[in-house]
C-alpha cells in the first residue's frame, strides 16, 4: 500500500511523458495532492475544472438511465493527453487520479496500465 506522495511521485516516475499528476477530491474539487505540472498548468485550477467534468458525466449517465460505473476519462488536447481515473474501493469513493501527458512522448495504452497499477496500490 502507498500513501498519496509516494502515489504521486511514482506517476510521475514511471510513467513517460508525465507532465503532472494529481489526487482529487470531486465532492470538493480540491486537489489532496500534486505533483508537476507549472506555469503553464496549474494543477489546483485542473483539478477544480475536471471536477465539473465528472459531475457532468455522472449526470448524463443518470439521465440516460446507465447503471454502470466511470473507470476513467480522456480527454485529447492538441499536443496532451488529460487522464481521469476515479479511484474504487479502500476509502477511494470521491477522489480521482489525474494526469496529464505530454502527447508525443507518452503511450496512452501503457499510461492508463500504470495509473489503474497504481490505483491499486494506493491507500487514501
Amino acid at each position: 500500500m502507498a500513501n498519496v506522495e509516494i502515489s504521486l511521485k511514482e506517476t510521475m516516475t514511471s510513467i513517460e511523458g508525465a507532465l503532472g499528476a494529481a489526487l482529487v477530491d470531486y465532492t470538493s474539487g480540491m486537489a489532496l495532492g500534486t505533483l508537476g505540472g507549472g506555469k503553464d498548468l496549474d494543477l489546483a485550477v485542473a483539478a477544480a475544472g475536471n471536477t465539473d467534468v465528472i459531475r457532468a458525466k455522472a449526470r448524463t449517465m443518470e439521465h440516460l438511465g446507465l447503471k454502470d460505473g466511470i473507470e476513467d476519462m480522456l480527454i485529447t488536447l492538441g499536443t496532451q493527453y488529460h487522464l481521469i481515473r476515479l479511484l474504487k474501493g479502500r476509502g477511494g469513493n470521491g477522489l480521482f487520479l489525474y494526469l496529464v501527458l505530454d502527447k508525443a512522448k507518452s503511450n496512452l495504452a501503457m499510461a492508463r496500465h500504470q495509473l489503474a497499477r497504481i490505483e491499486a496500490d494506493l491507500e487514501v
